[in-house]
């Protein structure tokens, strides 16, 4: 069998289902995160939990199978592994930026909710009241 070929079934038998097993660990681990990004809002998190979900994996299969060819000549098996372990390795890494990049998109998100809550006073007003008269000095003794 030749060693492209080699190589292109070890990318894809260890590429694709580390994608999928990171797809799932973040949807069902961030969801906590979206309910609070949400406040509280279930059907939301779930939706937005949902959309990213397939958004994460379009991209990333999408990236795996952009990276599948491969260039140079394989001759042994050293050059097979060199090669999977490096386009792994870009696959890792595209990954981890997606997640972080999500992260730190909600958590700027759930921030910002925070602030505006806080703006807001707690209780309505109850009353007005008028503001005094300005204040002018007593007129001087002479």
């Amino acid at each position: 069998m030749d060693h492209a070929v080699i190589a292109y079934v070890l990318y894809l038998a260890i590429a694709v289902p580390l994608t999928i097993w990171v797809g799932s660990t973040l949807s069902r681990n961030g969801r906590v995160f979206l309910v609070d990004v949400f406040d509280g809002n279930d059907e939301l998190a779930e939706a937005v939990n949902k959309l990213l979900v397939v958004g994460f994996y379009l991209l990333n299969l999408g990236v795996v199978a952009l990276y599948l060819r491969v260039g140079d000549d394989l001759s042994s098996a050293r050059d097979v592994v060199e090669v999977v372990s490096v386009k792994l390795g870009v696959v890792l890494l595209m990954l981890g930026v997606v997640h972080l990049t999500n992260v730190y998109v909600f958590n700027r998100i759930r921030r910002r909710s925070r602030l505006d809550a806080m703006a807001t006073p707690p209780v309505p007003p109850q009353a007005w009241t008028q503001p005094a008269q300005p204040w002018t000095p007593p007129p001087a003794s002479a």
